[in-house]
């Protein structure tokens, strides 16, 4: 436990649109007819995406116990479809052509012949000329019957016939260890898709040229722990390049435009930040795209369905972005600016990049989405929440600390409307996000929304460990589970503590996945600090968590060898991982814990919720355990996210008996 700060800063910036003072001033009385399950509840639209021409969008609504997948047109303002979502539960949603929708869909359910449960996905296509839905892949159907991950797509013929999509084929039926190819699949008729490109036993992906043909084949065997990836030279293949190593260091994403590169996100050695480079596919050349920054991580790439990168996005709190075209630069600018402080998300764009579709979220927004066409006016289309108005949105604030070891740790508040002009001796409930690489934005977490309803203070610190914030940050977490990561946590605290913001005896500690983890870990190695536990989707015993991967995927598997070095810092021993697994610690709890569990989970068993339960009573501690039926591990269904926020905020309710407000 740290006692002592050599220094720190904080800063909050608590607006994001200007508020007028109308606003505060009426904060509680208007938000009073808000409820749990307002905040809670699955978006009403979703997962919208804009067709090739512009013309077109569609969306997920759910309202009123529907569930269903719509496509409007923009020019006709008039209903051009509807697919019913009760058997397909969509993971996304985009055009393939103008008149071809594609869902990808993912259940969980058990195959004749396996041990587990499968996370199997699939990909839908509906069209709107028939009005048919059609599954594009079907397991058993040329691919082999077992796997996930289907609905990509690795390009589509130029005529946009044919789509070409990644699946494992096997030789045979009697073939349990396929290889992954490319399959070409007709709209129109898309049983026995044809193996259009025959993989090698450790392919993972395929790059193609306009014509549709493989021009570059990526490979990473496990067991020898090779990345490769070969090009086509005439009828020949060429390595480009040959990396020994247990998990890949480049991330490969698409092709420059003219296609004569590959485009692969890595770390800049100089920087210390993930960036933006190509490879030549003659020479196998590498160099810098000038894309990066010394103050961002370029995350994420806009690549259009060939597989062709337009733009990167950068890390940050709220996202930025950079595209090739100088226009398109200026105009995503431009775009950003009418949403100051706001998050401002690019979800799709028409063939030509005239049309754009943003998402908006922030602390006057709880997500909205525009239509950006060049030449014209702005147009609002729909509001994700629409019982949530501006003055229902709690206010996010910005804060950075320095830890004890002299780490700069980046925060997110967010703030009772109510208590903004007076932040002193607040309750407040600590919120670890998940991954443990990932990071939190500034945007509309229903969660801290629901708490901050409440009157709490929602506290998210950005831990060591969090992707985001460049190489140093993210690797100083490696090793550190229960560890310094776990300080940064108790580090902010002490921090809002020692300021007078946050009433050191009322505040409790909430996360799910990773996050579920720490408030486990708070609970059992900083056992004053909290007056109640919520662990949803989290992990109690890590020596159990790293048998289960290694039994799911083999210790060869790359995944297994990320696991290692995050929990471990590549040195795992089963000292060390019962050392900082709180389900070994039950009797240092002091704070009532409620464990919350999709049944359905596949990355974290429900079996460590089950156990820590079982050792919690035993010890004879004050614990509840929630299971939720059909669940997964990312909370997607929304009787069970209601089942969620309601059980959440009323057992934080409970232990820090807030004042009233």
């Amino acid at each position: 436990m740290i006692a002592v700060f050599r220094h720190w800063a904080m800063l909050i910036v608590a607006t994001a649109l200007v508020f007028s003072p109308l606003v505060f001033a009426d904060n509680q009385s208007k938000i009073a007819d808000i409820s749990v399950r307002d905040y809670g509840v699955l978006p009403e639209i979703s997962m919208m995406a804009i067709s090739p021409s512009g013309n077109r969008i569609a969306y997920r609504t759910t309202k009123d116990g529907r569930d269903i997948a719509v496509v409007f047109s923009l020019s006709e303002k008039r209903l051009l479809g509807s697919v019913d979502l009760r058997e397909i539960t969509p993971q996304s949603i985009y055009f393939a052509t103008d008149n071809e929708l594609v869902l990808v869909a993912s259940e969980v359910r058990r195959l004749f012949g396996y041990r587990d449960k499968l996370a199997l996905s699939t990909a839908y296509a509906y069209s709107l000329v028939t009005k048919e839905v059609r599954q594009l892949l079907t397991p058993g159907d040329v691919i082999y019957p077992g796997q996930h991950g289907l609905g990509r797509i690795a390009g589509l013929s130029p005529d946009r016939k044919y789509v070409y999509m990644p699946a494992y084929v096997p030789d045979d039926r009697h073939d349990h260890t396929p290889r992954m190819s490319l399959v070409e699949v007709e709209f129109d008729s898309p049983q026995r898709p044809r193996v259009h490109f025959k993989g090698l036993e450790s392919s993972i992906d395929f790059f193609l040229d306009g014509a549709g043909e493989v021009i570059a084949h990526e490979l990473f065997d496990n067991r020898r722990n090779l990345h490769r990836i070969l090009a086509r030279h005439g009828d020949d293949w060429k390595e480009i390049y040959r990396k020994e190593i247990d998990m890949m260091e480049i991330s490969v994403v698409g092709l420059n435009p003219d296609r004569e590169s590959l485009v692969f996100l890595a770390e800049n050695s100089e920087t210390g930040r993930d960036d933006y480079f190509i490879m030549d596919l003659v020479t196998g050349e590498v160099s810098d795209a000038g894309l990066g920054r010394s103050d961002a991580d370029v995350e994420a790439t806009f690549t259009s369905h060939d597989r062709v990168v337009w733009g990167v996005r950068y890390s940050g709190f709220n996202p930025s972005y950079k595209f090739f075209d100088e226009d398109l630069d200026r105009r995503m600018a431009e775009i950003q600016s009418v949403f100051p402080e706001h998050s401002v998300w690019l979800r799709d764009w028409s063939d030509n990049w005239e049309d754009l579709l943003v998402y908006v979220e922030g602390s006057s927004e709880a997500g909205s989405f525009y239509r950006f066409s060049k030449g014209q006016q702005p147009a609002y289309i729909a509001t994700a929440r629409p019982k949530i108005t501006a003055q229902h949105i709690h206010p996010i604030g910005r804060m950075r600390f320095q830890a004890s070891d002299g780490l700069i740790i980046p925060n997110l508040l967010t703030i009772p409307r109510s208590k903004v002009g007076a932040m002193k001796n607040l309750p407040a409930v600590v919120m670890p996000h998940g991954g443990p690489a990932s990071y939190d934005h500034v945007g509309f977490d229903w969660l801290a929304q629901a708490l901050a309803n409440r009157g709490y203070l929602v506290v998210q610190p950005q831990f060591r460990g969090s992707f985001g914030f460049g190489r140093d940050h993210y690797e100083a977490g490696h090793g550190e589970w229960g560890g310094k990561m776990q300080e940064d946590l108790t580090d902010a605290v002490k921090v809002l503590v020692k300021k007078g913001v946050v009433d050191p005896e009322r505040i409790c500690i909430v996360g799910a996945s990773y996050g579920g983890y720490a408030a486990l870990a708070g609970g059992a190695f900083t056992p004053d600090l909290y007056r109640c536990v919520v662990s949803i989707n989290g992990i109690g015993n890590l020596e159990d968590m790293l048998k289960d991967k290694g039994r799911l995927f083999g210790d060869d598997h790359w995944l297994v060898a990320y696991w290692q070095e995050n929990i471990g810092n590549g040195k795992v021993s089963q000292d060390h991982l019962r050392k900082v697994s709180p389900a070994l610690f039950v009797d240092n709890f002091s704070a009532p814990v409620l464990l919350i569990h999709g049944e359905d989970d596949l990355t974290v068993p429900i079996s460590q919720s089950e156990n820590m339960y079982k050792k919690l009573k035993q010890a004879k501690k004050t614990v509840e355990l929630m299971k939720l039926e059909e669940e997964t591990h990312y909370l997607v269904g929304n009787e069970t996210r209601l089942q969620t926020v309601e059980s959440v905020v009323a057992f934080v309710d409970k232990y820090l008996q807030p004042t009233s407000h």
